[in-house]
């Protein structure tokens, strides 16, 4: 797994790439959540768009990510999910949990409710 992170004028955006298996990528994930929301920074888009697959692991990062943002105060959203993601999503029943939006600016666009 592979993430860059973008910011927007109210909201941080990580996207993900690759393979979401867990391994030393989940710590750095998890730190850098941390540092985002220690600097204020609450607002949490992470783009699913170009992630191939996604375990149990990869789940618990998002749920993980998804409390630490909540507990802060901030919103976590996900966006961009591909069909197989969404797919997972949903047997899980995490789709009831995870804002999910199609596109980065309708994400955006949530933060303003």
């Amino acid at each position: 797994m592979r993430f860059k992170t973008k910011e927007h004028y109210n909201a941080i955006e990580i996207e993900l790439k690759g393979n979401i298996i867990g391994g030393p990528e989940t710590q750095e994930f998890h730190k850098m959540i941390k540092d985002f929301l220690a600097e204020g920074k609450k607002n949490i888009i992470v783009n699913l768009g170009s992630v191939k697959f996604m375990n149990s692991t990869g789940l618990g990062m998002l749920i993980g990510a998804f409390t630490s943002v909540k507990n802060a105060g901030g919103k976590f959203v996900i966006a961009k999910a591909t069909e197989k993601i969404n797919s997972l999503l949903v047997m899980t029943k995490l789709i009831t949990i995870f804002e999910n939006y199609e596109t980065i600016e309708k994400a955006i666009e949530s933060f303003k409710k």
